[in-house]
């Protein structure tokens, strides 16, 4: 079996990319990413010289490009993490994210239907359901709440979902999509509220938390989503949606507070800063479905996680710092210079 996994050199298809080679280690791995801000290489280095492992740097909007690897390769699956993901960015730029999210995901579908691949995975975000009062604790999204945008990012992600789904019904592209609940854990870049607190508490510098802390997060280890993802590409329905959620709901405050306890760093670090435009309160998934469909649940408590990721940072200082200074960015050009 060859599966191409796009965005994985970033936080999630990195992830994804050891999980496979760990649980099916007779598979090939075809990686695309673009190594944007968000994608290191070096995050893949311990892998790349398996003979069952092959980096392509390209642009998955990029029509010729992605065509020509499909000739070239043909997988049998392909599981789309390559996506611009971070809100605040969007606010500030949505063009690069209609382009890459939308755009990219039409094309790396029409090459999926040009070349037969078996199964086409979207991966998306449970931000395209909009948020959930902070009153209703007894609120939850399912596959079946209505997609209802906050931000340029989840609208773009929510514009790929129903361009995934028309592919279905119009072509009959075998495709599966999930929405997953925010990612913590390993090789999280920087830019993020988990590793950002990290980081900046490991230096004793301000945490900025956006206004009084108290939007709720549903909390999912990396490696558990990784997990669901495997049970969907193997066994999920064509043409369903699955939520993946971690039951570990935590308001943002509260996730700082446990991060700053971990690393034995005062509160007094917290800094209460404007709040971002349209942020959402709430998001909390229902993750019944993949849990009856596929017999998946998540096995890592947000305590267990924490104290993991935590763990993880410390010992891989040289990792995020090398993000934080911009080196990461000079990994390619060192690692294929003279392939």
């Amino acid at each position: 079996m060859k599966i191409l996994v796009t965005g994985g050199a970033g936080f999630i298809g990195s992830n994804f990319v050891f999980h496979m080679l760990e649980n099916h280690p007779d598979y090939e791995i075809v990686i695309l990413d673009l190594l944007t801000y968000a994608g290191n290489l070096e995050t893949l280095k311990d892998v790349l010289d398996r003979p069952n492992v092959k980096f392509v740097k390209a642009d998955i909007a990029d029509r010729e490009a992605v065509f020509a690897l499909f000739g070239e390769e043909h997988p049998d699956i392909v599981v789309n993490f390559a996506a611009e993901s971070h809100v605040d960015r969007s606010i500030k730029d949505p063009g690069i994210f209609l382009r890459t999210n939308i755009l990219g995901t039409q094309v790396l579908m029409d090459a999926s239907r040009e070349y037969g691949v078996k199964r086409y995975h979207q991966v998306s975000t449970d931000e395209v359901y909009g948020d959930l009062p902070l009153d209703r604790p007894d609120l939850f999204f399912t596959e079946e709440t209505p997609i209802h945008t906050s931000s340029p990012y989840s609208a773009s992600k929510a514009g790929a979902d129903l361009l995934v789904q028309a592919y279905h019904r119009t072509f009959h592209l075998p495709v599966t999509i999930s929405r997953c609940s925010n990612n913590y854990g390993p090789y999280h870049f920087p830019e993020k509220l988990i590793p950002l607190i990290i980081s900046r508490a490991l230096a004793d510098e301000s945490l900025p938390v956006y206004g009084t802390g108290e939007n709720v997060r549903d909390w999912l280890y990396v490696r558990d989503h990784c997990a669901a993802i495997d049970r969907i590409i193997h066994g999920g329905r064509v043409g369903e949606v699955y939520n993946i959620g971690g039951h570990n709901e935590r308001t943002n405050l509260q996730v700082v507070k446990t991060i700053l306890k971990q690393l034995n760093k005062p509160e007094s670090l917290i800094t209460y800063v404007k709040d971002r435009a349209g942020h959402d309160l709430r998001y909390a998934i229902d993750p019944t479905k993949m849990m009856n469909e596929l017999g998946w649940e998540p096995t890592t408590t947000f305590d267990e996680g924490i104290a993991q990721t935590v763990d993880w940072y410390l010992a891989n200082e040289g990792w995020w710092k090398n993000i934080v200074s911009g080196d990461y960015q000079n990994y390619y050009q060192k690692m294929y210079a003279d392939r």
